[in-house]
């Protein structure tokens, strides 16, 4: 499919990745998001706007999980909302069933677009790792064990995580930070979004920006063993299915060995399935956890 067809049109793309308008009851579920998530902070022992950085949304949450001694895997939630909206706040619900199953669950806010460039942004969250690597045993987890987890815009900023040179972040960090990704509903080609029109009036994305920015297009030589799993949901536009089966073409199964779809699930309901114990994507993930070495 090229740049130039009508199915790639400012137009078709805009209807392809507006998911506010293509969910009819988006703002319901958003909704549902704040409050489901004030309760999980209400509900959960947890340490809160732990700064990681020097910027005012550089700062994350800790959700210490349950454990017997023994030092629990970490997963960072990386939120969506296209780079521009949304904070860590509208997304604790996640926690819960993640601490119940075991995981020390770090759940970061970062810098947001306009303000920021998705580069900016993607640098600040290595610094968000790289302080979950040297900080997190104090909350009684274990840095080697640190598996990312992104919905959306979050999806690609977990991909590029997975596959971030660490070494060149800080000298004292090794190689495989990161042990492996759930990306949910990800954007790992950004030349489309460059030509949704109400996206790039904030994202301002360049051509050297997409093709430097694109997990696409990045060789997986710094994923040191670690796999990257991609999965979206049934109802999503053809635009983010197209999205989600590309990285595994682009970075072969050895790299991403798992790429699917969940019937009957939205762009937001998908997140659902992450915090229901018997869906396949709470297994999933947990699977990436406990593998995490």
């Amino acid at each position: 499919m090229t740049m130039n067809t009508p199915r790639m049109s400012p137009a078709y793309l805009n209807a392809q990745y507006n998911n506010r308008l293509r969910v009819v009851n988006a703002p319901a579920i958003l909704q549902g998001w704040q409050s489901r998530s004030q309760l999980a902070r209400e509900q959960l022992s947890h340490h809160s706007g732990v700064t990681y950085g020097l910027h005012p949304r550089e700062v994350l949450d800790v959700f210490p999980a349950a454990t017997n001694g023994a030092l629990a895997p970490v997963l960072v939630f990386i939120h969506g909302g296209y780079w521009r909206a949304l904070s860590k706040d509208d997304h604790s619900f996640i926690a819960p069933a993640l601490v119940s199953a075991g995981a020390c669950v770090v759940v970061p806010s970062y810098p947001l677009c306009p303000q920021a460039s998705i580069e900016d942004i993607a640098l600040s969250l290595t610094q968000a790792l790289a302080w979950v690597y040297r900080n997190i045993e104090r909350y009684g987890a274990d840095p080697t064990r640190i598996t990312v987890v992104g919905h959306s815009a979050g999806g690609h900023l977990a991909a590029m995580l997975v596959n971030t040179l660490w070494p060149t972040v800080g000298v004292d960090l090794p190689p495989q930070l990161v042990s492996g990704a759930v990306a949910i509903s990800g954007l790992y080609d950004l030349a489309p979004i460059m030509r949704t029109t109400y996206l790039q009036q904030d994202l301002q994305l360049t051509t050297a920006q997409v093709a430097r920015l694109s997990p696409a297009n990045l060789p997986p030589s710094a994923l040191n063993g670690a796999q990257l799993s991609c999965v979206v949901g049934g109802q999503e536009s053809e635009e983010f299915v197209r999205q989600n089966t590309l990285m595994q073409s682009a970075w072969g199964t050895q790299h991403v060995p798992v790429c699917e779809a969940y019937e009957g699930l939205n762009h937001f309901t998908v997140l659902d399935a992450l915090t229901t114990p018997t869906h396949r994507l709470h297994q999933l993930v947990l699977s990436h956890l406990m593998h995490a070495q």
